[in-house]
């Protein structure tokens, strides 16, 4: 194990027995990865994929049937490791006679932090997280979104090393989640690193540096969006945005591919196009113009987080072929791996 990685995972497993029968069933199968020290690395898969296991064998709360982890150079589950580790869970559970300053106080004290510490730094993490205005208020009172930021300030208070975060934005509205996102960023600034588990593809494309994803135990990709992301083999994509009547927009396509159209409350038409190269763009543009449709927009078509995702498990579902296999490759800066 490297111990200039915050967290490594090698050839890591894990078998459950279940029923009175004690059958088998493996969790995860060969996990092998690592994260580098001030990266935000982030955790996708759907449900029953395995990422609340990994995260709990790396946080010691069980512990693997095979294979070996590291946090911060030392073994998953050691003591001298997890006191620079801050956890939230995505299920937080918090006593409701707390208010935000007391129940910082509390597992500030857990950590081994003095009262004086605590009150110390308290009042600048509930800035941070956005609840100074609430924080003499019972946890009763607070919604899903607040004891989430809540958590997160206790998470942060021992200043950590290394973040796991467990669906970290879930109950946020907009703001909450950009507030976050602010916060993540300025970690990585500060060097810490962050290992993020969520369902939000949105979210993690927009903070992460890069991605592993699982499916039924399996690591199925890691990388950058960029390299996780299915290339275009050919043609382009564009986003457009047109005002006109339809008749004349349809003639201008004439038999040009539509891969979406939507026509807004405004009369504003959005449409997808797949066309064969830049030459093919410019003649489109021509062709609406001649026939009196505005352009109001466009945009050529990024392949996002989602779409590599979808892709991906279209590629791997049990009717389809698989991809080619080959041995994950554990550096921080790792292109696509896939692994059947």
């Amino acid at each position: 194990m490297n111990a200039s990685f915050a967290l490594e995972v090698s050839a890591v497993c894990k078998v459950y027995r279940q029923g009175l029968l004690r059958r088998p069933f493996t969790a995860l199968q060969e996990i092998t990865f690592a994260v580098g020290r001030g990266e935000i690395f982030g955790l996708l898969g759907p449900n029953g994929a395995g990422k609340t296991t990994l995260v709990k064998i790396l946080l010691g709360i069980a512990r693997a049937s095979g294979g070996q982890a590291t946090l911060l150079g030392r073994p998953a589950g050691d003591r001298q490791s997890r006191i620079r580790v801050g956890y939230l869970p995505e299920a937080l559970r918090m006593a409701g006679h707390h208010t935000a300053e007391s129940a910082l106080q509390y597992y500030g004290r857990l950590s081994g932090l003095s009262l004086r510490t605590i009150r110390a730094k308290q009042t600048a993490l509930l800035e941070d997280v956005g609840l100074a205005d609430r924080a003499r208020e019972r946890i009763k009172k607070y919604s899903k979104g607040m004891l989430q930021r809540l958590g997160l300030a206790q998470a942060l208070l021992h200043d950590p090393e290394l973040l796991v975060l467990d669906e970290p934005t879930d109950g946020l509205d907009p703001v909450g989640r950009s507030h976050v996102r602010s916060l993540l960023h300025r970690l990585r600034s500060e060097g810490r690193t962050v290992f993020l588990n969520s369902h939000l593809l949105q979210e993690v494309e927009t903070v992460c540096d890069r991605v592993a994803i699982l499916d039924r135990g399996k690591l199925r990709a890691i990388g950058t969006v960029a390299e996780i992301a299915p290339p275009q083999t050919s043609g382009l994509e564009v986003d457009l945005q047109l005002a006109g009547q339809e008749s004349d927009l349809r003639a201008a396509l004439g038999e040009r591919g539509v891969r979406s159209w939507k026509t807004g409350g405004n009369g504003e038409h959005h449409l997808t196009l797949r066309l064969l190269d830049q030459a093919a763009v410019d003649e489109c543009l021509d062709d609406l113009r001649r026939h009196r449709v505005s352009l109001v927009g466009l945009a050529r078509r990024r392949v996002t987080l989602e779409d590599a995702f979808l892709q991906l498990f279209t590629e791997t579902s049990p009717d389809n072929a698989r991809r080619p296999e080959s041995a994950p490759d554990r550096t921080p800066s790792s292109k696509l791996t896939a692994v059947p």
